[in-house]
């Protein structure tokens, strides 16, 4: 008789040995309401909210509601489902409340996506696996748009590039004044000139 050898095996958070690590609390479901589960009811509050870019009391239990409701499996909310849902939504970090709201969204059609996956996957009826690709389609390109409003959103407060030496050729003409530079579009303050031949700023 052949025996495989005991190997230890470790998690791969325990593998990766994070230093940072700090679980958000995990959240019970009740027939008629929502518990963080910590020793301290407040600390743990404050630690969710934090986690999920909840402002107050009021946002918090709004979008973990909302978010309890993403994760239902067959009509019923599923502790699982919503836990990863919360590790995301921490893992993304939203800064404010427009943040906290579109990677909630964003993790819900995730979630939705995967579903489609799924459905997608388990059928071999022509009609089902048709309707299936075109859910999968919609929503993932709807997740790629919510990466790119996010990463807009993130970006909408950067610095203006200033230009410090700029020559103007022959026949071309400078602006002169403060040029700021947005995705796509450039607004230009007037001077009290514009620059002619040879010009530079």
């Amino acid at each position: 008789m052949t025996t495989a050898p005991n190997r230890p095996t470790t998690s791969s958070l325990a593998a990766n040995d994070r230093g940072s690590f700090i679980a958000s609390p995990r959240i019970r479901l009740y027939k008629r309401r929502i518990a963080i589960k910590h020793p301290d009811p407040q600390a743990g509050e404050r630690l969710l909210a934090d986690a999920l870019g909840a402002v107050d009391r009021d946002a918090l239990h709004g979008i973990l509601k909302q978010l309890v409701k993403a994760s239902a499996i067959g009509h019923k909310p599923d502790e699982a489902n919503l836990a990863f849902m919360v590790s995301m939504i921490r893992n993304i970090a939203p800064k404010d409340s427009i943040e906290t709201m579109l990677v909630s969204q964003m993790v819900s059609v995730h979630v939705a996506a995967m579903r489609c996956a799924c459905r997608l996957a388990c059928t071999d009826d022509l009609a089902q696996h048709e309707s299936a690709t075109r859910a999968l389609t919609r929503l993932s390109r709807t997740f790629a748009a919510q990466v790119e409003a996010l990463s807009r959103h993130r970006n909408s407060n950067e610095r203006a590039i200033t230009v410090q030496n700029l020559s103007v050729q022959d026949g071309g003409r400078a602006i002169v004044g403060n040029v700021t530079q947005h995705t796509g579009l450039i607004v230009a303050e007037a001077g009290p000139s514009e620059a002619g031949q040879g010009a530079s700023l």
